[in-house]
């Protein structure tokens, strides 16, 4: 009998469909994978330890940073957490204004999915169009928080401003003439909420573009369909969530079971697999698109009709206008006390989770009373999805590990926290 001897290959980090700083180790028996070794701790950049040399508004941006397509949602968790802590509520236009950024956050990441997923399994046409649509919503970000990504807009007791009156106009260039510039600013003319409609009037076609070009493809049925497995008790055992849990069939979503802010004001389906393999993963991410431009419509259609306050009056947590700081000593003080000390936080611990594009994103708080935390704990999504990586790709080719890699929807930034 000739010796069988498996070979070990590494899969990464330069692996163009390793997503950065992934790198798997592969035992192999000629093209099929005996066994797949995740070796996490490239990216590491210690935003838990950060934290708590920090006051804790001065975490905020590290939340943004860690799954680096779905920022708010980050900042969600976070924020939510202190807002428990503190025992405040937002004003209610200001949850609005979350739940509505948090769907445009969640069509944000799954456009980065698609495009990345599609373009490792071989489909480069679907990259460039999710790329488009991200570009529109890249711009409502900037329009209500000044960065095109590291928004850092929501904070405790509400958002950092409202929603803008008007929206950046397209200017003329050497490279964009007058035909150019006003085609560019036909949807532009209005406010925020008038472009971010404009957008949920055109997205749906959008959806259905991708659709065409993956969803009955043979050779994308042929690399999804039966790939990666998970039934749904293995599925909960291992600790899924999101799109990765409701692919294996489990109508599971925070949203609507543990709502917070306003979900429970609206109307939503929630997508559930079937067989939980990649292709089932890949139709509950397209419904979730269609479903969060379900929510953002309601949510612009509640913000037209309901001004109001967008933040706490209470300046020992939110700094007081800019002109009254000009003018009154007190408020000067305040401003300085806050960016400088930060705020107290009550002791004791708490946790809070949101649905977050990519699962269960939570955020585990310890406070001895001081400024700063004195732990702080994050249950990134992703970490638990890479940990099944062994499970999930034993059997198959190696060809197919890239395609189980874009199923889960991986962003070493919150893995590697």
């Amino acid at each position: 009998m000739p010796e069988i001897r498996n070979y070990t290959v590494n899969f990464g980090p330069q692996h163009p469909a390793a997503h950065g700083v992934l790198r798997l180790v592969l035992e192999m028996d000629g093209e099929v994978v005996q066994r797949a070794d995740p070796h996490v701790g490239l990216l590491h950049r210690a935003t838990e330890k950060l934290a708590e040399y920090k006051p804790f508004n001065q975490t905020i941006p590290y939340m943004d940073r860690l799954d680096y397509v779905s920022m708010m949602c980050n900042e969600h968790g976070y924020v939510l957490a202190l807002e428990k802590m503190l025992g405040i509520t937002a004003p209610l236009r200001a949850q609005y204004i979350r739940v509505m950024f948090d769907e445009i956050t969640r069509i944000l990441n799954h456009l980065m999915w698609l495009g990345t997923h599609a373009l490792d399994v071989g489909a480069m046409t679907v990259f460039l169009y999710c790329f488009r649509e991200r570009e529109d919503l890249m711009d409502m970000y900037e329009a209500v928080s000044g960065a095109r990504m590291h928004a850092a807009y929501y904070r405790p007791g509400g958002v950092y401003r409202d929603l803008p009156d008007r929206m950046p106009q397209y200017q003329k260039s050497r490279y964009k003439d007058d035909a150019d510039v006003k085609r560019l600013n036909e949807n532009r003319s209005g406010n925020l909420l008038d472009f971010i409609e404009d957008f949920t009037n055109r997205f749906p076609a959008y959806v259905d573009e991708y659709e065409t070009l993956l969803t009955d493809n043979r050779i994308w049925k042929q690399r999804t369909v039966s790939i990666g497995i998970v039934t749904p008790e293995r599925a909960m055992q291992l600790g899924f969530s999101g799109p990765m849990l409701r692919g294996s069939g489990i109508e599971w979503d925070l949203r609507k079971k543990q709502p917070y802010e306003v979900y429970d004001r609206m109307d939503f389906d929630i997508p559930v697999g079937v067989n939980g393999d990649c292709y089932d993963r890949y139709l509950v991410r397209v419904e979730e698109m269609r479903q969060s431009n379900r929510i953002i419509r309601q949510c612009i259609d509640w913000l037209r009709n309901n001004p109001g306050p967008v933040m706490l009056e209470d300046y020992k947590l939110a700094p007081p206008p800019r002109e009254e700081m000009k003018d009154d000593m007190e408020a000067l003080i305040h401003h300085f006390k806050l960016f400088t000390e930060g705020y107290t936080v009550p002791e004791g611990e708490v946790y809070t989770a949101i649905e977050h594009p990519k699962g269960e994103f939570g955020i585990y708080l310890i406070s001895d009373g001081a400024n700063k935390p004195y732990r702080l704990k994050i249950r990134a999504p992703g970490f638990a999805h890479l940990a099944a990586m062994d499970e999930m790709a034993k059997g198959h080719m190696l060809a197919d590990v890239v395609a189980i890699i874009g199923t889960m929807d991986i962003v070493f930034g919150e893995i590697d926290r």
